[in-house]
């Protein structure tokens, strides 16, 4: 049993790594703005 134990605790714990680094992400990143240009062949128009 204490091998089970172990096991969910490692488990637990590399959640909350994960857990704390995606909360980490969204909260101390900001996405910048920019200008996107895409272009849209003129084949597919007019049919």
């Amino acid at each position: 049993m204490p091998t089970l134990t172990r096991l969910l605790l490692v488990l637990m714990l590399l959640g909350g790594l994960g857990y704390g680094a995606i909360y980490a992400l969204a909260t101390f990143v900001e996405p910048g703005e920019r200008e996107i240009t895409v272009r849209v062949k003129k084949d597919g128009f007019g049919r």
